[in-house]
C-alpha cells in the first residue's frame, strides 16, 4: 500500500531519481525555462523551490547545503547571485508550469517550467505603458467638450477647377451621376 507516499518515484531508483532531478534544477536554474514531462515538471518544483527559499539567506551554511544538492558550483553561484536578487521580495512560488500538449512519440503530456520573475512576456509583467488603469469608455454626448476634444480634425478639401471645355463637360456628367444615385437611393 502507497499511504502517505506523497511523491511521485518517476519509475527509477532513489539515486537515479536523485541525480535527475539535480540535473533537471541545475538546467532550469541555467536557462531559466526548460521543456520536460508534466510529473517531471511537478516533481522538479517540489525539488527546487526550497533552494531557492534558501538561497534567500546568502550565507556560506545555506550556500553549502545547496551545493549539496546540486552538485555544480556555477549554478550555485547563478542562483545566489542573479536568482536570488530577483526572488528576494517574492514569498513564494518562484515556478510556473505550462501545459504544452502531447509528445508524438509516446504521446507523454510535456510541460514547460519557468522561474516565475524572469520571464518578462508574462501575464504579471506590465510595462510602463500597460500599467495605466483602463475605463470602460463611454458614449458621449454630441454637445460635450470631450465629444467635441474627441471628434477628429477633418481638413477641407480644396478641389482646383480647371477650366477647359473638355474637363467642364466631364465634371457636369460626374456631378449629374452623383446626384442621380444619392437622389435614388433617397427615394428608397
Amino acid at each position: 500500500m502507497r499511504h502517505a507516499n506523497k511523491n511521485n518515484h518517476l519509475g527509477r531508483t532513489a539515486s537515479h531519481r536523485r541525480a535527475l532531478l539535480a540535473n533537471l534544477a541545475c538546467s532550469l536554474i541555467e536557462h531559466k525555462r526548460i521543456t520536460t514531462t508534466l510529473a517531471k515538471a511537478k516533481e522538479l518544483r517540489r525539488y527546487v523551490e526550497p533552494l531557492i527559499t534558501r538561497s534567500k539567506e546568502d550565507t556560506t551554511h545555506s550556500r553549502r547545503t545547496v551545493f549539496a544538492v546540486l552538485q555544480n558550483k556555477a549554478v550555485v553561484k547563478e542562483l545566489f547571485s542573479s536568482v536570488s536578487e530577483k526572488v528576494s521580495e517574492r514569498p513564494g512560488g518562484y515556478t510556473r508550469i505550462l501545459k504544452l500538449g502531447f509528445r508524438p512519440g509516446d504521446n507523454a503530456e510535456l510541460a514547460m517550467i519557468e522561474l516565475v520573475d524572469f520571464n518578462e512576456l508574462a501575464p504579471g509583467k506590465a510595462s510602463d505603458a500597460n500599467k495605466k488603469r483602463r475605463r470602460r469608455s463611454t458614449k458621449k454626448k454630441a454637445g460635450s467638450p470631450e465629444a467635441v476634444a474627441a471628434a477628429p480634425v477633418v481638413a477641407p478639401v480644396v478641389e482646383e477647377v480647371v477650366s477647359t471645355p473638355e474637363v467642364a463637360d466631364v465634371v457636369e456628367e460626374v456631378e449629374a451621376a452623383s446626384e442621380a444615385e444619392e437622389g435614388g437611393t433617397e427615394e428608397a
